[in-house]
């Protein structure tokens, strides 16, 4: 058919910010109860659900209770025959809907299978010529059948009131070529080509106009769109999903395109809506639940759903009545089914607890300081015989008594020394010289730490050791003051390599988490990738050292929520309450010369540096970048990176390296850590100055007693929500 030109839309006022990762939840929402999954056995590529019935087509059609995953049907095609598109058909009586399936094929024919007898009852060879059949919808009491050269069929109801393949189509349409995504919406077909979205309207006499849009609608600033969506809270909006990872966002009014939000990087294979809330599955095999009610969007779960790329999902409305639960069924390329929570009851339970926690807990504020300096080899010898000899004795006197102190240290040992880290990565004698060399480091800052504290702190407030931890150059100092040390208990260290592939520690990470009470604290000392141009290793580093699953788990599902958040289990940096994340973080500033980032620090034109700081440029336009999740106080401070040792001069030497934010202190606490101070300390004995953050930490003790009694009324509450969820849907 032949079309307008698409009208381009202008992408200046629709842009819209990345989704909130703050608080998300990483636990599956699984069915309870209800079966895990259910493998096909076979490539299957396109799916439906009804209720306790699912069924794929490809080279066989095979249909599932979704109750128990026994088999209900297992129907081969012939020979080079695939069912590429399948129904469930409508009834007269809803309750007899699921026991009859609409199946299209490669080769352009429609069957009708039934469930009971397991046969074919009616086909219609050639019901699209030869051409494949790619979609078959349903709406009310009709079948719309869809092929891939344009050709759309619309099914009426008989006598009976339902459609009926022996009877020939009520009306054929004739759409554009090129089919990349469709979805009825009240009567209106949403049909993508590409980057171009019609909107038709068929009607089983045609004696309507069909094209809703006189030309296409096309936002180029975005990839093809292969997924969409309604959300029935907001049915005024389509959702639809870009192969780049992005989703735009049209009205049903107007068509106008209201937004545009970049998810992430990957292809957003497809959408579904439950409630007010937006379901995603990608090619990287993840679904993410989106809340687009809140500006920007909140992105409210996010788990791997299946090994391969999640290949459709579907809210199924049926099972609310049919099942009493409100499934979302996903498949995978893995050749697995699987069953969701649509109603994220078990989210809802623990943000609602949550939001009420002041109701059955007792808070206690800490103050915690916090040191990070990449010292170039210093030694306490050397800082104590220098013209930075008053640093730590000031520090201590200044900090107030925190409860906690932490001190990490990057470059204890000479990472600059290129011959020597060659020896320790290839010669085993010369490793066993080093550790030696190593550990008599970490442990002369130990003691020259530790005799500060003796030295400088009140002598009625003692302070010890809670814990120490090195990886080649890091080192974690953590002292705790010792009225605390009872209340502290299942601390683990551990780190993650990140030099050379992840076999060298070099660069990495060390992490250490304990608990308070019923707090979990987590504290991570890093040093990532080296570099102007490493901005891209940096963010692999970040993303390794926070997605890995490097901590003992807690086994007593139970009492996970006490402890963690997100539906973690005590594995992950971000399952614990209460993070800080310190280090040399390299990130540099990014197209400005030395000589202009020298000059704006010189001017106090800190602004305009910030502008284009890696770190603050990921966070701003990033969608999947790990420490969005994180908060940095504003940067008040000058680049602490690099200088001259011993000097306050920016970098002379030949290679004059720009100076930069290097050294950085996040924190991650939802609503339970108050950053009170945020600066440098002019000590010139590295490359790198000193940074030190004074946090607020508000740790809990839970009152099983008051809990219980909380847990009952969130329990009424929850319910009547769902119920009156679960009537919406219907």
């Amino acid at each position: 058919m032949a079309t307008s030109a698409p009208v381009q839309t202008e992408p200046n006022t629709i842009i819209a910010a990345y989704p909130d990762i703050y608080n998300v939840n990483r636990q599956p929402p699984f069915l309870k109860p209800g079966i895990p999954e259910i493998t096909t056995k076979y490539d299957a590529r396109v799916f439906d659900v009804c209720g306790e019935y699912v069924a794929c087509g490809g080279s066989m059609t095979r249909a599932w209770s979704m109750f128990d995953g026994s088999e209900l049907l297992m129907l081969p095609h012939a020979e080079g025959i695939r069912g590429t598109a399948l129904a469930f058909k409508p009834a007269a009586n809803p309750d007899d809907e699921g026991t009859k399936l609409w199946v299209g094929t490669n080769f352009g024919e429609i069957q009708e299978i039934d469930l009971d007898t397991k046969d074919v009852v009616c086909s219609k060879p050639g019901a699209h010529g030869r051409h494949e059949v790619i979609k078959i919808f349903r709406f009310q009491n009709q079948l719309w059948s869809l092929d891939e050269s344009g050709i759309l069929q619309v099914w009426g109801p008989d006598k009976s009131s339902v459609p009926n393949l022996s009877n020939s189509p009520s009306h054929t349409y004739r759409l554009p070529r090129g089919h990349t995504f469709s979805l009825i919406i009240g009567g209106e077909l949403w049909y993508a080509s590409g980057k171009d979205v019609y909107v038709f309207a068929p009607t089983l006499d045609g004696s309507s106009q069909c094209q809703l849009t006189p030309n296409p609608m096309c936002y180029d600033g975005a990839g093809e769109i292969v997924s969409g969506a309604t959300i029935r809270s907001d049915p005024d909006k389509v959702y639809l999903g870009h192969s780049d990872g992005k989703v735009s966002v049209y009205s049903r009014k107007d068509y106008s395109l209201l937004s545009v939000v970049s998810l992430n990087a990957f292809k957003i294979n497809t959408l579904g809506g439950v409630s007010d809330k937006l379901w995603a599955g990608f090619n990287s095999g993840k679904i993410a639940v989106y809340d687009v009610t809140t500006t920007p969007w909140t992105m409210k779960k996010e788990w791997h759903a299946h090994d391969n790329p999640v290949i459709k999902l579907i809210p199924d409305a049926a099972s609310v009545y049919r099942m009493g639960r409100f499934q979302v069924v996903s498949l995978g390329a893995d050749n697995k089914l699987r069953a969701w929570d649509g109603l994220l009851k078990e989210d809802a339970t623990e943000d609602y607890m949550r939001s009420v926690d002041t109701e059955y807990c007792d808070f206690d504020e800490l103050d915690v300081h916090v040191l990070t300096w990449n010292a170039g080899a210093s030694t306490p010898s050397q800082i104590q015989h220098s013209t930075d000899s008053a640093f730590f004795t000031n520090l201590i006197k200044d900090s107030g008594c925190p409860d906690i102190l932490v001190f990490g240290f990057q470059e204890l040992v000479d990472l600059e020394d290129k011959t020597a880290t060659a020896k320790r990565l290839f010669k085993s004698s010369k490793k066993k010289d080093d550790k030696k060399d190593m550990s008599h480091a970490y442990r002369d800052w130990r003691d020259f730490l530790q005799r500060s504290l003796d030295d400088y702190m009140p002598s009625n407030q003692p302070y010890y050791v809670l814990h120490t931890a090195t990886l080649v150059g890091l080192f974690t100092c953590i002292f705790v003051k010792a009225s605390l040390r009872d209340r502290i208990h299942d601390l683990y260290a551990t780190d993650v390599k990140r030099g050379m592939g992840g076999y060298h520690g070099n660069k990495g990470a060390i992490v250490i988490r304990f608990m308070i009470d019923d707090s979990s604290l987590c504290f991570v000392n890093c040093h990532l990738a080296a570099g102007q141009t490493q901005a891209n290793s940096r963010h692999n580093d970040v993303a390794a050292i926070l997605e890995g699953q490097i901590l003992p788990i807690e086994r007593n599902a139970t009492i996970r929520p006490d402890h963690f958040v997100g539906g973690g289990d005590g594995t992950m940096i971000m399952d614990h309450e209460l993070c800080l994340w310190n280090g040399d973080l390299n990130y540099r500033i990014d197209a400005m010369s030395r000589d202009t980032v020298v000059m704006a620090v010189k001017n106090d034109n800190l602004g305009k540096l910030l502008e284009r700081d890696q770190l603050l440029v990921a966070k701003r336009r990033n969608p999947s970048f790990k420490l969005r999740a994180f908060h940095e106080m504003p940067i008040e401070f000058a680049p602490t990176y690099k200088y001259d040792v011993g000097t306050d001069n920016y970098d002379t030497s030949e290679k004059k390296r720009s100076p930069a934010w290097c050294d950085r202190l996040l924190h991650r606490g939802h609503g339970r850590i108050q950053q009170l101070e945020y600066r440098r300390h002019e000590v010139r004995a590295s490359d790198h100055r000193p940074v030190s953050g004074r946090f607020k930490f508000y740790v809990k003790e839970i009152d099983h007693t008051r809990k219980a009694a909380t847990s009952a009324r969130c329990a009424a509450v929850l319910d009547d929500i769902r119920v009156s969820m679960e009537e919406e849907e219907k």
